[in-house]
């Protein structure tokens, strides 16, 4: 983490889990825990859409932003189940997580539509989590690096400098999701190093340094800590872990840890 330049954000992602009422017994396990404020980190809580109301009044005491796991990039139409950004952003979200693995592996999703509901949440008012991130197979052809700079800069594609500022990029390598598997603290900061690298290759030094990079991959209570002493990773996408208020909690407490 390096707080002079930029933020530190641990978000949970609580994918296809948790009704409202569990949505709410969590904000009420969480106050109970949560005795010391946060100093360093901001925290956020991507929920199921149709928890978002009851998440965004569950939080606001706990001062943890609400964000959404998916959006489509038209502004409205004949697109059934689909949820628009202006949608989320009139239920005061402020996050939305796009491109991650799983909707791209499941549900099709490309660089190309990436790109599309970046620009979607943007010019909503929102800031997107855009998750990027290389299979087992393609890290041992050894493209990771060249893989995801493609990645990034599609998905920030006719995004300008002044937009930039609002994103926050997730390392989330595939083979580490929901696997239990973790990349090392030195791999997952030599990749967000290196996508770092590549914003500055678009956007200069001074943007580069302003941009939050999340690691994604089974971050849990356990290696939190080694995971955000790398200083080019600045919070993370939590995924289990974040569905338990106390091994939420303790990540939060990881990145609030006191820096040299």
């Amino acid at each position: 983490m390096n707080r002079r330049y930029r933020h530190t954000i641990i978000a949970g992602n609580w994918k296809m889990n948790k009704t409202a009422k569990e949505t709410k017994e969590f904000a009420e396990e969480m106050k109970k825990l949560w005795t010391v404020r946060p100093k360093w980190c901001d925290t956020v809580i991507c929920v199921p859409a149709c928890n978002i109301s009851t998440a965004t009044k569950a939080f606001k005491e706990l001062r943890i932003a609400v964000g959404a796991e998916n959006v489509y990039f038209e502004p409205n139409g004949a697109f059934t189940g689909e949820i628009a950004a202006d949608m989320l952003s009139d239920l005061n979200v402020k996050y939305v997580i796009v491109g991650h693995s799983e909707r791209r592996q499941y549900f099709g999703e490309t660089d190309q539509t990436v790109n599309k509901k970046v620009h979607a949440v943007l010019n909503a008012g929102m800031s997107p989590i855009i998750c990027v991130g290389e299979s087992l197979e393609e890290r041992e052809k050894g493209i990771t690096d060249e893989l995801i700079a493609l990645q990034v800069k599609s998905a920030l594609s006719g995004v300008s400098a002044e937009q930039v500022r609002r994103c926050v990029i997730a390392y989330e390598p595939v083979w580490a999701i929901g696997t239990g598997r973790t990349a090392t603290a030195e791999q997952a900061g030599e990749v967000c190093k290196n996508i770092r690298s590549t914003i500055r290759t678009l956007y200069g030094a001074r943007v580069s340094r302003s941009i939050t990079i999340q690691y994604g991959g089974s971050m849990n209570e356990k290696n939190a800590k080694e995971l955000l002493a790398q200083p080019d990773i600045d919070g993370g996408l939590i995924g289990g872990a974040a569905l338990v208020p106390e091994k939420f909690l303790a990540i939060i407490n990881a990145a609030n840890q006191d820096q040299e």
